[in-house]
């Protein structure tokens, strides 16, 4: 009898059947104990989920970076706010807050900006003649809109880009699932006999695209929702103050009327 038939007929004994099948269970119990290896998980990944999960990564840093920078805006903006009205509410001289606000050293933003853009335009044009206080207080309301306007959009730039990685981020993970789970299924139609470590690591990079994405996708989410409350509650802020100075420009021109 061949060689080759005796090997087949000894592999096919009961015994040898129960020794791979030690073998098997001893392998899979030094790999559970091992854990995963991540990084090599995502080098032996393929090509389109290696993309997939680069292109996740990029997002999900860029996205970090807006919400830190953004956490930092928000935090001067509402501080910067508080100082500003304490300063206004203490009954301050206006003409005392606009020199302090026109100061070239310093940069001025927020309610201070909507208070010099407002008073400015209030004092350059109560210094033209035939001009009644109705016309100077229009004037002045619409240079605080326009400055108003100015300042929300400051505050909202950027919150769309973590609008995009939080609502995009998920499907660009689905992709490199789908490509994964191809690849194992690829993988279970070319042999006859498929076994786990065959299509395993195609299951997992298919999984691990998933995990990035949603990594990815829900602190954006939660911070688009979170700093675009904080931009709604400025903006009413400042909307408040604006109506509150024009009540005061309206008092003080109709006291200067004849």
């Amino acid at each position: 009898m061949p060689i080759n038939a005796l090997l087949a007929a000894a592999a096919a004994t009961p015994l040898a059947q129960e020794v791979t099948t030690a073998a098997t269970e001893v392998a899979v119990d030094v790999a559970a104990k091992k854990g995963i290896d991540y990084v090599e998980l995502v080098l032996q990944a393929s090509l389109p989920v290696q993309l997939v999960l680069a292109l996740l990564v990029v997002a999900s840093v860029f996205s970090w970076v807006i919400i830190f920078r953004k956490a930092r805006v928000y935090k001067r903006a509402e501080g910067e706010a508080i100082d500003f009205e304490n300063r206004f509410w203490s009954g301050a001289e206006l003409n005392q807050l606009y020199r302090s606000a026109t100061d070239r050293s310093r940069v001025v933003e927020g309610l201070e900006s909507i208070f010099e853009a407002g008073f400015r335009e209030y004092t350059r044009l109560r210094q033209k003649k035939g001009m009644d206080a109705r016309a100077q207080l229009e004037g002045a309301q619409r240079a605080m809109r326009s400055t108003l306007a100015r300042e929300a959009d400051d505050l909202g730039r950027n919150l769309e880009i973590l609008a995009n990685i939080g609502s995009i981020s998920p499907y660009v993970g689905l992709v490199g699932t789908v490509w994964g789970i191809m690849l194992a299924f690829h993988e279970l139609g070319n042999v006859k006999q498929a076994t786990m470590a065959q299509v395993a690591p195609h299951i997992s990079e298919a999984l691990i695209a998933t995990a990035l994405g949603l990594f990815a996708a829900i602190p954006a989410v939660w911070a688009y929702n979170r700093y675009a409350t904080r931009v709604e509650q400025l903006t009413v802020r400042y909307e408040s103050f604006a109506e509150d100075f024009s009540s005061i420009l309206a008092r003080q021109g109709g006291s200067d009327e004849p």
